[in-house]
Parts: structure tokens; C-alpha cells; sequence
């Protein structure tokens, strides 16, 4: 045990097909899944935020998946909290954590430790939010253009922050992020302060991945994802970011036809898979798998050798 990993880290895509290959990985280590999902962390719209099926869910534990109220805020320290306690608790039953999920911040959170941010000023939150989407975006790009070229720019939740950190500390969120990661390095000889970042990166080719997407978002209206949003009730500004949410709400108040508001979902995921794609890539030191390339079985396989504790890896080096 004292070789032991704490958490290896499953990351990817969205529908790539990481839930079912971190449940069967779990299955054969006799592990746990800790989710790292921004959204499937809220309880309800099951369909919408393409929560683990039934099945899957009844393979291995899992942890953080619709746990948070939809009326709650979740931010990454809120997670990065709940995340360790889980994984703590997981290890101190003899357990390996698979932390499993396309949300980088929130990985990033886990295995470099958390930045010191400035807390919400509601006075400048305010300013900002009366502002446009052009202004944001303008304000943005002359102070902090390292910023405004990797966040996402329609995304007026982050555009609001970004520029509030900045404001408020009179430094771009950009160099705060570097300042983060140094920081992380520094924390690394200290238990429990961060968790070692080994893992895999999942993806698929990218026309397979856009297929998988497509149909993903018809098998969700297929399935009564319309009602499941009709029927949700206040939201948090978080859970009101959720992909798809603005759409079907669009076509409730018929402003947009059903097929109008599948395609429009469709292109905003895909959209949402291009970034996470890019994100992993740059962000992360995990080993890229493409599943186009392998059976399931495969897979399974591919991972579970770099999933093993290291003292086992060792052994069969030998």
C-alpha cells in the first residue's frame, strides 16, 4: 500500500466513451470513480448533462455525480474539496480513486493544487455584468490577450471573471496562472497538497468523435430530455451554463424548431470537444489513447498496465 497511488486520472472529450471504460477499469483494479464533471455533479437533467446509465453506474462506487442541488453554486475549490475528501476516503479503505471527466479546470485544480483568487466584489460583478458581450470581450483582449485567446470568448460567466481577477489584483488572470503552477511545483513535497498527475487522455478520431456527438444529442430528445428540462427547477448561474439548456429552453418558448435546437446542440458540443481536445493537449502530461484505434477489451487493457501501482509496474520491468 505505501506505493499506492492515490488517484489515477482518466480525462478526455466529451463522448468519447470514458464513463463506460473508467467503470470497467475500476471493475478489474477494485477501485472507485471519483467524477470530474462540472455539470454531472448536479442532481437532475440526467439526460442533458449525459450522466453514466444505470448499468455503468452499477459496475463500481461512484462519487460526485449528482450530488449539488441545480439551485447551488459549484466553482473548482468547491470541488477540489469535495474531490479530495473522496479520493482521502476512498485510499483509507485500502482503495484506488479513478478520477474520471472532461473538466480540465477542475483536474487541474486537483493535481496542481488551487490558485489564491480574489473573492467576488458584487459592486465590480455588476459594472461588468451590465456590460455587452463586444465590451467584455474588447476590455478583455487590451488587458489580458493571453487570456482572451484560451478562454472562451462567448462564455460571459468566465469573461466576467477573468477580467474581475484582474481588476481587482491590477494582474491579468494569465500571469496568475503561471504563478499558479510554479506555486504547485513548490507544494509537490507536501502531503496531501496536490495528487500526482498520472493518467491517460482518451479521444477519438475527430469525425468519429462528431458522429458520437450527434448521436448522443438525438438519443437525449429520443429519450425525453425535453420534459427533463421543462420540469427542472431554479438554477444556480453555474448549472444554467450547461450545453444545451439555453437551446431547449428557446424551444419551449417556441422561438426555434426541434430540429433547429438539435443541430444548434449538436454544434455547440462538438465546439465544447474541440476545446476540451485542445485543452488536454497542452495542459496535461497524461498519455494519449485514441479508441479509434482499439477494441473496448483493448483498451481496458492498454490502461489498466498504467493504471497498476508502481511496485507492480516495477515487478514486471524486472
Amino acid at each position: 500500500m505505501g506505493h499506492m497511488p492515490r488517484a489515477f486520472f482518466i480525462g478526455g472529450p466529451t463522448a468519447a466513451g470514458k464513463s463506460e471504460l473508467a467503470a470497467d477499469i475500476a471493475h478489474d483494479l477494485g477501485a472507485e470513480i471519483v467524477s470530474a464533471d462540472a455539470f454531472q455533479v448536479y442532481r437532475g437533467l440526467n439526460l442533458l448533462t449525459a450522466k453514466p446509465d444505470v448499468a455503468t453506474l452499477a459496475k463500481v462506487p461512484h462519487h460526485l455525480i449528482g450530488t449539488t442541488p441545480l439551485h447551488e453554486e459549484m466553482n473548482v475549490e468547491k470541488f477540489c474539496r469535495a474531490a479530495s475528501r473522496a479520493i482521502d476516503e476512498i485510499h483509507s479503505r485500502g482503495k484506488r480513486a479513478i478520477v474520471v471527466g472532461g473538466s480540465g479546470l477542475y483536474i487541474k485544480a486537483l493535481t496542481h493544487g488551487l490558485a489564491v483568487l480574489p473573492q467576488v466584489d458584487p459592486k465590480l460583478r455588476a459594472k461588468l455584468n451590465a456590460l455587452s458581450m463586444d465590451a467584455l470581450r474588447s476590455q478583455l483582449m487590451d488587458f489580458d490577450p493571453d487570456t482572451a485567446r484560451k478562454i472562451d470568448m462567448n462564455n460571459r460567466r468566465r469573461l466576467v471573471r477573468a477580467l474581475e481577477i484582474g481588476l481587482l489584483t491590477d494582474k491579468p488572470a494569465s500571469i496568475q496562472r503561471n504563478q499558479w503552477a510554479v506555486a504547485a511545483d513548490a507544494d509537490r513535497g507536501r502531503p496531501g497538497s496536490t495528487i500526482p498527475a498520472t493518467g491517460v487522455f482518451v479521444l477519438r478520431d475527430r469525425q468519429e468523435l462528431y458522429a458520437r456527438i450527434n448521436r448522443r444529442v438525438e438519443a437525449m430528445f429520443e429519450n425525453g430530455v425535453i420534459e427533463e428540462v421543462r420540469a427542472a427547477g431554479k438554477m444556480s448561474s453555474t448549472a444554467a451554463q450547461m450545453i444545451g439548456l439555453h437551446e431547449i429552453r428557446e424551444l419551449l418558448d417556441g422561438k426555434i424548431s426541434i430540429l433547429q435546437c438539435v443541430a444548434a446542440i449538436q454544434q455547440a458540443t462538438r465546439r465544447y470537444a474541440k476545446r476540451q481536445l485542445t485543452w488536454f493537449r497542452r495542459q496535461t502530461s497524461f498519455q494519449p489513447l485514441n479508441l479509434s484505434l482499439l477494441s473496448h477489451s483493448e483498451a481496458v487493457k492498454w490502461i489498466l498496465l498504467r493504471a497498476q501501482p508502481r511496485k507492480l509496474l516495477a515487478h514486471r520491468d524486472d
